[in-house]
């Protein structure tokens, strides 16, 4: 093993910005994804 092996005493906790950017990130593509699902769904069985 390494000497500079990480423990757990080495962590930091990541900011909530970063954790708030990463989840809009993937979210808002996601939503948009859904809802185009949706509307083409609802015009396919819908008429």
């Amino acid at each position: 093993m390494s000497e500079h092996d990480q423990t757990a005493g080495d962590a930091r906790p990541t900011p909530a910005f970063l954790v708030l950017l990463a989840w809009l990130a993937v979210g808002i593509p996601l939503a948009y994804g859904l809802w185009q699902t949706l509307l083409k769904a609802s015009a396919l069985f819908l008429g």
